[in-house]
C-alpha cells in the first residue's frame, strides 16, 4: 500500500524513537503538574524563570485588556500595534542594533531570512549540527547550501575557499540546543569577512543567557553589527513569552520586510504577547542575579555529576547532555527518573546523530539547590547508574 502509515508507526516505536506528548496543568517552573502528577522538571527552555513570574503575567493581562487578544491580520495590514512597535525598538537598543523585525516564532524568522536573502546561485554554509530550522530554510530556500563539521573552523575556510558564489551567508547556532557548546563566532566573523560574505547566528538559546547584561553571544564576544550581521533570538526561552526576532542594519530590516514571506503573509503575534515580552526584557537587563544564579547552579551540577562519573558533555550553558548512545536506552532512563517523579527528555535521532541519544538536562533560575540535589540523588541510584555507565562502558 502507498500510505502503509501503521507499518512506519510500528518500526519507529521498535527502535526507540517513538514520540509522546505529556499533558500539563500548572505553570512553567520547577515543580509542575504533568499528566495529573506532581514532577520536578528539568526540560523546560525558560532559562531566567520569566514564564511565570508576576510581572510579566500582570502585564499581559493588562495589554490584553487594552489591545484584546489576536493580533487580526499580518504587520503589513492592521496587526502591527503600538506594542510590537515598542519591543522592536527596545530589541534594537538592546542588541545594538539598527533595527528588528518581529516574527511569530523562530522557525518562523531562519526560514524568512534566508529565504529572502538567498537565492540559487549564492552559498549557503551551515553547521552540521544547527537547528532544523535552519536546516529546512537552507532546503526550501532552493540555496546551494553546505554543511561544515562541528564548530570546526578549518572545514569551513577550506569549503569557503572552493567557493566563488557571488553571497556567501555562513550560518550558526550561537548555543547548540541539543549539545550546548557555543559557536566559535569571532573566527567564523573573520572568515566571512575575508570572504566577503555574511555571518547569521541564530541566537536562541544563548539571549538572556549570555554576557554580562543577557545580550547573548554577541555581546559575550563582543560582535557589533558589521561583524555579525543577521542576528536570530527568539522570545519563548530565556524571555519566558512567545515569538521570535531578527535584528541587524536598516537594509537588512527594510529588506525582510518586503521579501520574507513568513513575515509578510503570516498573522501579528498578539499584542498582549509583545506587551508582557517588553517587561520580561526589561527584567532580563535589571536582574543580573538570574544569570548569576543560573551559573551557579550549572557548575555544582557539573561538579556533582563528575564526581558520581557521569558523561556529560562539555557545556557551560543551562543546556547539560548526559550521553547515553543507545536511543532505548534513553528512554529507559528517563522512565526511571518519571518513576521517581523527575521529569527530563530523552533526545534521539533524528533529532541528534545516530548513537548520540542523550538526556537533556536543563536548567532555570527558578531552580533551588536542593532540587539540583534531588536530581544528582535520582542519577545515582543503582537502577538508573547502571543503564547509564554500562552503556558509557560499552561506547568506550
Amino acid at each position: 500500500m502507498p500510505f502503509d502509515l501503521t507499518t512506519e508507526l510500528l518500526a519507529r516505536q521498535q527502535t526507540g524513537l517513538y514520540r509522546r506528548r505529556k499533558t500539563v496543568d500548572s505553570p512553567q517552573g520547577p515543580d509542575m503538574v504533568v499528566n495529573g502528577r506532581l514532577m520536578l522538571a528539568f526540560c523546560s527552555n525558560d532559562y531566567l524563570g520569566l514564564a511565570n513570574h508576576q510581572q510579566v503575567v500582570a502585564r499581559f493581562r493588562q495589554a490584553a485588556d487594552d489591545y484584546g487578544l489576536g493580533g487580526g491580520a499580518s504587520h503589513l495590514v492592521v496587526g502591527h500595534s503600538r506594542a510590537h512597535h515598542q519591543l522592536e525598538e527596545a530589541l534594537a537598543e538592546f542588541t545594538g542594533r539598527d533595527r528588528v523585525l518581529l516574527f511569530a516564532n523562530g522557525y518562523m524568522a531562519n526560514l524568512g531570512v534566508i529565504s529572502a536573502l538567498m537565492g540559487r546561485q549564492d552559498a549557503l554554509f551551515q553547521d552540521r549540527l544547527n537547528h532544523a530550522s535552519l536546516l529546512d530554510a537552507g532546503q526550501l530556500s532552493g540555496v546551494r547550501s553546505q554543511r561544515y563539521q562541528h564548530r570546526d573552523v578549518d572545514n569551513l575556510r577550506t569549503r569557503l575557499n572552493k567557493n566563488d558564489s557571488w553571497r556567501k551567508l555562513i550560518v550558526t547556532d550561537g548555543v547548540f540546543s541539543m549539545d550546548g557548546d557555543i559557536a566559535p563566532v569571532t573566527a567564523l566573523a573573520e572568515l566571512a569577512s575575508q570572504h566577503q560574505g555574511w555571518l547569521m547566528v541564530d541566537d536562541a538559546h544563548g539571549f538572556g543567557c549570555l554576557g554580562n547584561n543577557g545580550g547573548g553571544v554577541a555581546e559575550l564576544y563582543g560582535l557589533d553589527q558589521q561583524q555579525l550581521p543577521v542576528l536570530m533570538g527568539t522570545l519563548g526561552k530565556a524571555f519566558g513569552t512567545y515569538g521570535a526576532f531578527v535584528a541587524g542594519s536598516e537594509a537588512l530590516i527594510e529588506t525582510l520586510t518586503q521579501f520574507a514571506r513568513t513575515y509578510i503573509y503570516t498573522t501579528a503575534l498578539p499584542p498582549a504577547v509583545a506587551a508582557a515580552t517588553l517587561t520580561s526584557l526589561e527584567i532580563l537587563q535589571h536582574q543580573g542575579w538570574r544569570r548569576v544564579h543560573l551559573q551557579e547552579l550549572i557548575h555544582y551540577f557539573r561538579t556533582g555529576c563528575e564526581q558520581l562519573g557521569l558523561p556529560l558533555l562539555s557545556s557551560s550553558t543551562p543546556i547539560q547532555p548526559l550521553l547515553v548512545g543507545c536511543a532505548n536506552r534513553s528512554v529507559q532512563i528517563s522512565q526511571k527518573l518519571y518513576d521517581q517523579g523527575i521529569m527530563v527528555t530523552p533526545i534521539r535521532p533524528p533529532t541528534v546523530p545516530k548513537g548520540t541519544a542523550r538526556l537533556r538536562i536543563t536548567f532555570s533560575a527558578a531552580h533551588q539547590r536542593h532540587h539540583v540535589d534531588r536530581l544528582l540523588d535520582t542519577l545515582a541510584m543503582p537502577s538508573v547508574a547502571a543503564l547509564i555507565t554500562d552503556e558509557h562502558r560499552e561506547r568506550v
